[in-house]
């Protein structure tokens, strides 16, 4: 190859690697700097929210179509405290082998899919905000399969997702205890469950929470039970891209705005009459007093109050979804009640 030849070729490809370098479209293998999710959400108009349409009570589809659930009204707040508007919103549905990857290549903007937070996730994954429900997991079985215990199951056949710390944890507890056990595993996590019901398998495994939704859906709910038995943590938290300190903070704090809410007797109906309060961390909280942050975020005073406004307070999205009188299932607090009430839910002052 002659100089000139080869002088073309290499200016070529160096032009190609600054056009690359240049395209600030967001996506995968994007390199993201402080400000630039913020950014490119108020460019395109809307927040890119990976999460699922097939979990009930986390994101499902309503009568209508609409894609509903505790996780998904995170993602409705944040577009409200960030665009003033929390249907300003696009939610990619993700399988659990696609949460890491569509974070990693920042295809997403913030992934609020019922993902544990583990230490390997947090370091090869993304950022992993703050916990918004605490969970555990355990096993459903046949009703009058006979088996109480996880000693009961040795031998069984367990149908499980695969990509998952269920997967994992699954192992762990039966290796520990020197049991066998053949998991029959699945991508999806919908194949795990219609394997299950169809008799496929002696026992399913994953979240508690998972467990009592997918069995509010069975053709004979009654015919099953969520074992009382618990082998793993499992903080249940949204996620977002490495690379950008300002998002992450963003996200936090659009979640300790929902708790603190709670907290301080702010709800969806009164946030308006509550910017008049006598109490001056209710004023803070909604942009009435001091600057909580919003200056150097780039966000509106009354973001958080938006936020509130569009979806209320932490227990308003979770009795919406799974209190008493929740349209999912119901399914009580316990871990997941406020620092004041015995459970964990607790959040820093916004101020």
């Amino acid at each position: 190859m002659s100089k000139k030849v080869l002088l073309v070729v290499v200016s070529i490809a160096m032009f190609a690697v600054i056009l690359a370098a240049c395209d600030g479209g967001g996506g995968e293998g994007e390199e993201l700097g402080r400000g630039a999710i913020l950014s490119r959400v108020k460019d395109r108009g809307k927040l890119v929210c990976g999460g699922r349409t097939d979990l009930l009570g986390f994101g499902y589809l309503d009568e209508s179509g609409n894609n509903i659930g505790f996780d998904i009204d995170l993602c409705r707040a944040v577009a409200a405290a960030v665009l003033g508007d929390a249907n300003a919103v696009e939610i990619v549905p993700l399988t659990a082998a696609d949460r890491g990857p569509a974070l990693q290549t920042a295809e997403v903007d913030i992934l609020s899919r019922n993902a544990t937070w583990t230490s390997s996730r947090d370091a090869q994954w993304g950022n992993f905000t703050s916990v918004t429900f605490y969970d555990g997991q355990g096993f459903m079985v046949r009703k009058d399969s006979g088996i109480g215990t996880i000693e009961d199951m040795s031998g069984a056949t367990v149908c499980v997702t695969s990509g998952t710390t269920t997967e994992q944890n699954l192992a762990d507890a039966f290796r520990q205890r020197n049991l066998d056990f053949d998991a029959k595993i699945f991508e999806e996590t919908a194949s795990v469950y219609s394997a299950y019901e169809e008799g496929q398998c002696d026992a399913t495994t994953s979240d508690k929470s998972q467990l009592a939704a997918v069995r509010q859906g069975f053709a004979d709910p009654d015919a099953h039970v969520i074992l009382p038995i618990t082998i793993s943590k499992e903080p249940l938290t949204p996620a977002v891209p490495h690379g950008d300190d300002q998002w992450f903070d963003i996200v936090k704090l659009v979640i300790y705005g929902l708790i603190n809410a709670e907290e301080l007797g702010v709800t969806q109906a009164n946030v308006d009459q509550m910017k008049s309060s006598d109490n001056i961390n209710v004023r803070r909280l909604l942009g009435q007093e001091g600057d909580w942050g919003y200056s150097d975020l780039g966000l509106e005073a009354e973001s958080l109050a938006a936020a509130i406004k569009a979806v209320g307070n932490y227990a308003e999205v979770y009795d919406r979804y799974m209190g008493p009188n929740g349209i999912a299932f119901t399914l009580p607090r316990d871990l997941n009640n406020l620092w004041s009430e015995g459970g964990l839910i607790y959040a820093p002052h916004v101020k």
